[in-house]
């Protein structure tokens, strides 16, 4: 019996943090994830390839709203080694929010 209320007990527990989470945090999640590796995705530094732009100055290039469509229908320009990304809607929302919270910050 032990086992299995701590099984659930867990389950609860992880289901009431990934609520409690907001749209800005599983963005900054989804840019770790995805595009860290070359972009910087952070509110300072450079992005590792000069080619690929840090997100703190994508709204200096774009308006990050119109972002939205082609990440839902698919990005596959940008830099030369962008791999092709396709979101979905919940993660497009959660993505530009972290956007904009990027260029918020910027002094």
């Amino acid at each position: 019996m032990f086992p299995l209320m701590f099984l659930l007990c867990s389950f609860a527990s992880d289901v009431s943090i990934a609520e409690g989470t907001s749209a800005e945090q599983r963005g900054r999640e989804i840019a770790l994830a995805n595009c860290s590796r070359c972009h910087s995705v952070e509110a300072v530094g450079a992005s590792t390839l000069p080619e690929a732009p840090p997100f703190r100055l994508l709204n200096r290039r774009y308006p990050v709203e119109q972002l939205g469509e082609s990440l839902a229908e698919g990005i596959g320009t940008g830099h030369p080694e962008m791999p092709e990304f396709r979101f979905e809607p919940a993660q497009i929302s959660d993505f530009l929010a972290y956007l904009r919270s990027l260029a918020s910050r910027r002094p």
